[in-house]
């Protein structure tokens, strides 16, 4: 049975009033009138109100002393997640040269303080990026372009030759789904042009950017993503396995021929599952040249790049970089662009004076900011060579005096020496903790200095929109700032409150995944992360096809869906920074032979059309709007009673959403919107899966969440499924196998 605690004193205002009254006749018996009239009854009155008002204040304990009962228990509160950014840097001075920065640069969204993480070279270039997206003009234009390239570079007869049209397209930010190299792009590449100032004198810029790195900025498009973590282990693709890093190889031959060199890249990060950066050595002043020999037809056709048709630009063109996806990977891109550098949301505080050292066992100090970026204390303490050394347990230091250990017999060799100048800190309080100087760790010595330097966040105000990070203090003179992106992953401090959730979890496994409700429970905690819904799935891998929970021993599956996703709200999918946040935090606390799977759903698209027969006391369409709302929540994969009780109880795992494994039965939708006020009948209802048939049921196995792609409700007789569909679209016609197809560019008709 749960345990209640027990009010220090139940008596209320009454009761202390009928006590005090009934007191009268044993402590003054000369006071014979008490009655309400009486001033001596109304000081009583008074003084029973003032009692009661205290005993009401000593049952509600004070949040100081909540606090306190955690730190005795050992839980700590999660601490703020600083958020991270990238940033690009143009040299607007006019000048043509190389400007090199160096990092912990502070730059800033208003007032909210960002800080670069790595040093970068400005190089005085501008960069377009482009993609060549096919375009399928009508019959007599694609013929007439295969006549005009058939003999391009004695091309085989126009029986065998094929030619593929595209448009070069910039990559703009706005687009929600960027592009996937593989499949929107007709060469599964991105053309970045490298643009000098106005009016630059190319081949001098040329021998200026010889050597010198170029920090190009990739942003991936983050949804559908899904991570394993597989036993001891957590290997992630390297970004030169799939991707290439190009530049043209110009020779002086008559007949121009469009050869690339590749460069090597340095990625600071995975650029294929987050927002990064990578670092491309330029070639020497030869290595940066452009074909000066093209014939009209040759521009921009085959691995050639796009064509500019601003002559301005074209004229400031220094080179172009290729960037390629290699066969099989599956890269998708929301943004690229130079001179970039990552940066993170965080408040430097250099060599704050602490209250001196006074000796005494168990000491504790205040930091002025907090939440602290985890990691970033440095303490020195005066008569200490060396800063002490921050460690998660006292009970792992070493004591102040070494002490033999008289248990052992003598000739006994010596225990390996533990740390002692060593502290511990509580990063969500911003609190420095001691030790006793007796067995654990050494104490500050009396009237000694100590010093501290650390890094402290905003939490969740640092997620800035794009553009608002825009200027820098610390910045050279001509050296404009912008975020491309927005920034991601700041979350504010675990409140007190939810900190007392997690007591009886943290007590019986110390943070660690063990049981069902520890996997969901700790996921829940994850910083920078909003779990709409959870499912723990237990001895199960969703890429054993077919297989139930129990069939795969040592693998935990966690299905995750957001509470919120604007790109997709019927149908929420995690993105993979989202991801990348939970495998952070859950990798440190899984057991060693546990394989963790992290995944989003797998929609199972279905098309419903009901016909009803509504109460002559009804208004039609009210009724057939709450028929279809009704549906529509039914089947959700997110309950909005879900996002509610998860809000109170971070452990709340019943009737999160559609449950799992359980198929889309047609009596259950026909019972469902016959409980809607004002339907006197469900006449017909037709349920189909995508491109199905009309059936009974839908069938939902393993991850698989449905997702109503179309509804309809009237009255009278259902609406066939094929007008709900609507007029399927033509398919492509096919390219005959053996058929050589050359990209060319395509240059639309204008008036």
């Amino acid at each position: 049975m749960p345990l209640t605690l027990p009010p220090l004193d139940p008596r209320r205002y009454q009761q202390l009033l009928n006590d005090m009254l009934a007191r009268i006749p044993v402590h003054t018996p000369e006071w014979t009138n008490s009655g309400p009239s009486d001033p001596g009854r109304t000081l009583l009155e008074l003084f029973a109100f003032l009692h009661e008002s205290i005993l009401y204040r000593a049952d509600q304990v004070p949040e100081r002393n909540r606090r306190k009962f955690l730190q005795l228990l050992g839980v700590p509160l999660a601490p703020g997640n600083a958020a991270r950014g990238i940033v690009t840097l143009g040299n607007q001075s006019g000048v043509a040269g190389v400007i090199t920065l160096n990092a912990d640069l502070e730059l800033r969204a208003g007032a909210v303080p960002f800080r670069t993480e790595h040093g970068l070279d400005v190089l005085p270039l501008d960069a377009l990026v482009y993609y060549k997206r096919a375009v399928a003009p009508d019959a007599a234009t694609q013929q007439y372009y295969k006549l005009l390239y058939a003999s391009y570079k004695d091309q085989d007869p126009p029986a065998n030759f094929d030619v593929s049209l595209y448009e070069a397209v910039p990559l703009t930010v706005q687009e929600p789904d960027g592009i996937d190299l593989a499949r929107d792009a007709v060469d599964a590449s991105l053309w970045i042009a490298l643009l000098g100032p106005a009016g630059a004198d190319l081949p001098a810029l040329r021998k200026a950017l010889a050597g010198k790195t170029l920090s190009l900025g990739l942003a991936p498009v983050l949804d559908n993503a899904r991570r394993s973590l597989a036993p001891n282990a957590d290997r992630q693709p390297d970004v030169s396995q799939l991707l290439r890093f190009e530049l043209p190889v110009v020779t002086p031959d008559a007949t121009p021929t469009a050869r690339y060199a590749g460069r090597e890249p340095r990625p600071l990060g995975d650029v294929t599952s987050g927002p990064g950066v990578v670092e491309l050595t330029l070639p020497e002043a030869d290595g940066l040249q452009l074909w000066d020999n093209l014939d009209p037809l040759e521009a921009g056709v085959g691995d050639f790049p796009p064509m500019l048709d601003d002559p301005k630009l074209d004229a400031r063109l220094v080179t172009w970089l290729r960037v390629r996806a290699v066969a099989g990977a599956q890269i998708q891109l929301l943004w690229a662009g130079i001179n970039a550098v990552t940066v993170s949301q965080r408040i430097r505080v250099n060599n704050e004076v602490l209250t001196p050292g006074n000796g005494q066992p168990d000491q504790t100090r205040q930091l002025a900011r907090q939440p602290v970026v985890r990691g970033s204390i440095t303490l020195r303490v005066a008569g200490s060579d060396a800063p002490w050394q921050e460690i998660d347990d006292l009970l792992a230091a070493g004591p102040e005096v070494p002490q033999p250990d008289w248990k052992v017999p003598p000739g006994t060799p010596p225990a390996p020496s533990r740390p002692v100048e060593v502290f511990v800190a509580d990063y969500e309080a911003g609190v420095l903790r001691f030790g006793d100087g007796v067995r654990y760790g050494k104490r500050p010595p009396e009237n000694a200095s100590l010093a501290v330097s650390y890094d402290a966040c905003v939490g969740a105000a640092g997620n800035v929109a794009r553009g608002a990070l825009n200027n820098g203090p610390a910045l050279p003179a001509g050296i404009v700032v912008v975020n491309p992106i927005r920034s991601w992953g700041g979350a504010d401090a675990e409140t007190v409150a939810d900190g007392e959730k997690q007591i009886a979890r943290y007590l019986q496994h110390r943070e660690r995944l063990v049981s069902s409700a520890d996997f969901a429970t700790l996921a829940r905690r994850a910083p920078g992360v909003d779990i709409g819904r959870i499912e723990v799935l237990p001895a199960f891998h969703p890429e054993l096809s077919p297989n139930e929970p129990g069939d795969a021993p040592g693998v935990v599956t966690l299905l995750v869906l957001p509470s919120h996703d604007p790109l997709h709200p019927a149908a929420p999918e995690p993105d993979r920074l989202f991801i990348n946040a939970l495998c952070a935090w859950l990798d440190p606390r899984r057991l060693v032979t546990t394989e963790l799977v992290l995944r989003g759903p797998v929609y199972v698209p279905i098309w419903l059309s009901l016909g009803i027969d509504v109460k002559a006391s009804h208004a039609v369409s009210e009724v057939r709007d709450a028929v279809k709302q009704r549906l529509l929540d039914f089947l959700a994969p997110i309950y909005a009673s879900a996002l509610a009780a998860a809000a109170l109880d971070p452990a709340a795992q019943a009737e999160q959403g559609w449950p799992l494994r359980t198929a889309v039965r047609k009596g259950e939708l026909m019972a469902e919107a016959a409980r809607v006020d004002g339907v006197l009948q469900v006449n017909e209802l037709l349920l189909a899966r995508d491109g199905d048939a009309d059936g009974d049921s839908v069938p939902i196995v393993g991850i698989q969440l449905p997702q109503v792609l179309g509804i309809a409700v009237q009255a009278g007789p259902a609406l066939p499924l094929d007008a709900l569909r609507g007029q399927p679209t033509g398919a492509l016609d096919n390219v005959p196998s053996g058929t050589r197809v050359m990209p060319v560019p395509f240059v639309p008709e204008q008036c």
